[in-house]
């Protein structure tokens, strides 16, 4: 397939569209393609004291080569207005946010226990 203005000006190389990198330049793993559907996942969404009192929204039990964990933990991020992390095989929301997560989780496709 030849890209319309190839070879002008107004050339853009293509882009990868999980990362937005050149397609020459992307270092995404190629089995991100073949990820697991949500409906096929069941995701356990819990809230958990920290150090200090503060309160953390955790959600476990996702299947951690299957699950793009970045895009799905920005989403939460986005739709709780909060911030998070991604540690080891679960996902940390900042706040006491559990009934938020898993409508956005169930919004997703995903089974919510």
């Amino acid at each position: 397939m030849t890209r319309l203005f190839a070879g002008t000006a107004w050339d853009q190389p293509p882009k990868c569209e999980r990362c937005g990198e050149l397609k020459s330049a992307c270092a995404c793993p190629a089995h991100l393609k073949s990820l697991l559907p949500p409906d096929k996942q069941s995701a356990k969404v819990g809230v958990e004291k920290r150090k200090k009192g503060k309160l953390v929204t955790v959600v476990r039990g996702l299947v951690p080569g299957e699950t793009d964990f970045a895009a799905l933990l920005t989403k939460l991020q986005t739709g709780c207005g909060a911030g998070g992390s991604v540690q080891e095989n679960e996902l940390e929301v900042q706040g006491d946010h559990a009934d938020r997560v898993r409508e956005l989780l169930r919004g997703l496709g995903y089974k919510v226990q």
